[in-house]
């Protein structure tokens, strides 16, 4: 019999089905958005790459000082909630929207949620659940998060087929999970007592002591940044579905294809990590990543693009978390908040040029273009950890 301290509290259930019901609201919304911009909006390929590339990069950069804040307040439900309740709120735009401006307002304002709530909601998971079984609680929430990143496309398919492909009606619907998500987060998740009480809020990127990192961090942030610019955003695997015959009613698929190679890799290949060399795990995924861009550059059906969608997900499952490992084997533990601000940061921006680049490529130069430079970054990166390794062979 399990003892009290080794069963997941409520409030974690309770933190995984905000998660699931959140995702749901946002994957059936992201997952048609750039076919609607792109078709109902007369949006260019520039403009899907500038909206996702600075919603994105928002996200991860608010994350970086959330977290910070929610240790100065001493509370987390509080800005959990105001992360949550944004997201909730930015639903409704979208259905409404009748620009590229409106859309690009509601994702901006969905990232921004995303990236006030992601440090707190981790937080207060940390303090809900004790240590011996912290590491379940953070699988729980992140199994349940991935059932709504399979059950948001696959819902929006649904209803694109019983309203006839009406993107807006089927916007409308996202309200729901994200109103249910709102709800539990409110009235199912009790905060327990604060520890100690607020402190002066520590900058999560330390200008002055950045010095301090060695030259081991320096190259995993330089590396991390190409890696970065190869992997641009998702929106251009959808339009290239699309592009290729896709239907906007199935649009959605390739996202759900992406997440099922995604997930059924992730568990086993992290495994690995745990025993193989981080750099050589890395590079077999770019790899992986240089294979999936010329596939879809040179994709004349939909059967080449589902294998490049595929090999995608794969490269996903290989090297997702491996970067943040190795700045954490890089840093000086006493350092690690701010190494890993710096390399949010710089991920971040990466993440905004890359597509932004990756659109303007696709409107002047053509989508085999865009996959063609993508996969120039990835070899790049490779031939970065090839010279790293032959240094330390020296």
């Amino acid at each position: 019999m399990l003892s009290a301290t080794h069963v997941i509290p409520r409030g974690v259930w309770m933190l995984g089905l905000v998660s699931l019901f959140m995702d749901i609201s946002s994957e059936l919304i992201h997952s048609l958005l750039p076919v609607f911009m792109v078709t109902s909006l007369g949006a260019s390929a520039l403009m899907v790459g500038v909206v996702e590339g600075v919603a994105e990069a928002t996200a991860l950069i608010v994350k970086v000082f959330s977290g910070t804040l929610s240790d100065y307040i001493g509370k987390r439900k509080g800005l959990t909630v105001l992360g949550y309740g944004l997201g909730a709120l930015s639903k409704p735009l979208f259905a409404l929207a009748l620009s590229v401006p409106w859309v690009f307002a509601a994702r901006f304002m969905d990232r921004i949620g995303k990236g006030i709530r992601g440090a707190p909601r981790d937080a207060l998971i940390a303090d809900l659940a004790a240590p011996e079984i912290r590491g379940a609680a953070y699988g729980l929430r992140q199994s349940l998060d991935s059932v709504g990143a399979f059950a948001g496309p696959l819902l929006a398919v649904v209803l694109m087929l019983l309203w006839a492909g009406d993107f807006r009606t089927v916007f409308w619907f996202a309200v729901i999970p994200a109103a249910i998500s709102v709800l539990i987060l409110v009235f199912g998740v009790q905060e327990p007592a604060a520890a100690a009480p607020g402190r002066r809020p520590a900058s999560p990127v330390a200008w002055r002591t950045l010095r301090e990192l060695g030259r081991e961090y320096w190259w995993v942030v330089g590396a991390g940044a190409v890696f970065t610019l190869a992997r641009f955003s998702e929106a251009f695997l959808i339009l290239r579905a699309q592009q290729l015959g896709l239907a906007d009613t199935f649009a959605p698929l390739v996202l759900v294809v992406m997440n099922v190679v995604f997930a059924a890799s992730a568990y086993p290949l992290g495994r690995l990590a745990d025993r193989a060399s981080h750099n050589l795990l890395l590079g077999l995924g770019l790899v992986v990543l240089v294979a999936a861009d010329l596939i879809l550059a040179q994709a004349r059906g939909l059967t080449w693009v589902a294998i490049g969608v595929m090999l995608w997900g794969l490269h996903m499952g290989m090297t997702q978390g491996l970067l943040a490992t190795m700045v954490a084997n890089a840093a000086p533990a006493q350092l690690r908040g701010t190494a890993f601000g710096f390399f949010n940061l710089m991920s971040g921006i990466a993440l905004l040029i890359a597509s932004v680049l990756a659109g303007l490529l696709w409107d002047k130069l053509g989508a085999a273009v865009t996959f063609y430079c993508g996969a120039a970054f990835a070899v790049t990166a490779l031939i970065l950890l090839v010279l790293r390794r032959g240094r330390e062979n020296m």
